[in-house]
C-alpha cells in the first residue's frame, strides 16, 4: 500500500458530552486529512459516545509515528478510550479447533481467496485430525492435547506460541475448551468465539439439543468477544434460520454449520476493519 492510499482510523468511546464530534473532525482538518468515513453514536442509557472516523494520510500534517501523541490531549481533555489503527497493517491471527472443521475451512479459504485482510499463520487444536487442513492451506499446526490435570500446562503453551507468532487475534473455531480468565484477560477484546446458539438462549454446551429439546422454531449463532464468563462477552455478529417440528437436532445441527461459519467470518471481518468498539459489555459495530 502507497502513502497515496493509506487512511488512518480511530475509534473512540467516552462519556457523552458537547463538542466531541466537532472537536474530532477539526483534529483531522487542521492537519490536512480528508475524512472519508464518519460514524457516531450515543448509548443514551449508559451516556457512552462511540465514534468511528477514518481519513486519508496523503498529505495529512502529522507523520504516522507522531500521531497518537498529537492526539493524546484531546483524549485525555474528554476521557475517551482510544485507538489508532492504520490501513496498511496486516493483522495475524491465530485460529484455535477442536474436532470439527467448517469453521476453520472457511476462515483459511476466505483469506486465500483474499476476503480477510489477515494472515493466519498458525492453527492450534486438542485434536490431530486438523492438521492437513492447516497444512494445506500453509499454516503450521500445532496440536496440543489437553485434559483436566495439563490444562494449566496446555493454556501456557498456547500463550507461548501465540507470542511467538506475533498473535494479534485469537479466532475460537469452534475450540471445545473453556479458556482460563487469565488467559482471555491476556488478549482483551481480542479473542473471538463463535457459539452454535443464538445468544443468550442456550449458553453452555449442547445448545442445539437444548433447543430441539425446548421445541424452537428458531436456531442461530452468536459471535463474540471471550470474556471471563462463559459465552457472555460482548456480541458482534449473530444470525438465526427457521426450523420446525420435522427438524431433528441432527437436521439443526447441520443448518446451524452455515450459520456459524457465515456468522464467525463477519465478526472477524468486522474486527479486522476495525468497525467494532466495546464499551461495558456491549459493542457498537459500524457497519
Amino acid at each position: 500500500m502507497t502513502e497515496t492510499n493509506l487512511t488512518a482510523t480511530l475509534l473512540v468511546s467516552c462519556p457523552d458530552q458537547r463538542g466531541l464530534v466537532a472537536t474530532v473532525a477539526e483534529f483531522v482538518f487542521r492537519n490536512g486529512g480528508n475524512i472519508i468515513h464518519a460514524d457516531q453514536h450515543t448509548d443514551t442509557g449508559e451516556q457512552v459516545f462511540v465514534q468511528r472516523v477514518e481519513w486519508e494520510m496523503a498529505d495529512f500534517g502529522i507523520p504516522r509515528e507522531s500521531l497518537p501523541a498529537a492526539f493524546q490531549p484531546i483524549a485525555d481533555s474528554y476521557g475517551m478510550n482510544w485507538s489508532l489503527h492504520f490501513s496498511d497493517e496486516i493483522p495475524r491471527i491465530a485460529v484455535l479447533v477442536s474436532r470439527e472443521g467448517h469453521c476453520l475451512y472457511d476462515l483459511l479459504a476466505r483469506r486465500r481467496m483474499g476476503e480477510l485482510s489477515a494472515d493466519i499463520p498458525i492453527v492450534i487444536s486438542n485434536h490431530q485430525n486438523l492438521e492437513k487442513a492447516a497444512t494445506d492451506f500453509g499454516a503450521e499446526f500445532f496440536h496440543l492435547p489437553v485434559d483436566a490435570a495439563t490444562k494449566p500446562h496446555q493454556e501456557a503453551r498456547i500463550l507461548e506460541k501465540l507470542r511467538e507468532w506475533r498473535i494479534d487475534l485469537v479466532v475460537l473455531a469452534r475450540y471445545m475448551q473453556i479458556l482460563s480468565p487469565e488467559f482471555v484477560q491476556g488478549y482483551p477484546h481480542s479473542i473471538i468465539n463463535i457459539h452454535h446458539s443464538f445468544l443468550p438462549a442456550f449458553a453452555g454446551a449442547r445448545p442445539y439439543r437444548q433447543a430441539y429439546q425446548r421445541g424452537v422454531k428458531l436456531i442461530g449463532a452468536t459471535a463474540h468477544y471471550a470474556t471471563a464468563e462463559l459465552d457472555g462477552g460482548p456480541i458482534i455478529a449473530q444470525d438465526t434460520v427457521r426450523v420446525s417440528h420435522r427438524d431433528t437436532e441432527a437436521t439443526m445441527v447441520h443448518k446451524g454449520r452455515d450459520l456459524e461459519m457465515v456468522t464467525l467470518a463477519r465478526a472477524v471481518e468486522l474486527h479486522l476493519e476495525h468497525r467494532t468498539i466495546v464499551y461495558g459489555n456491549k459493542t457498537a459495530v459500524f457497519d
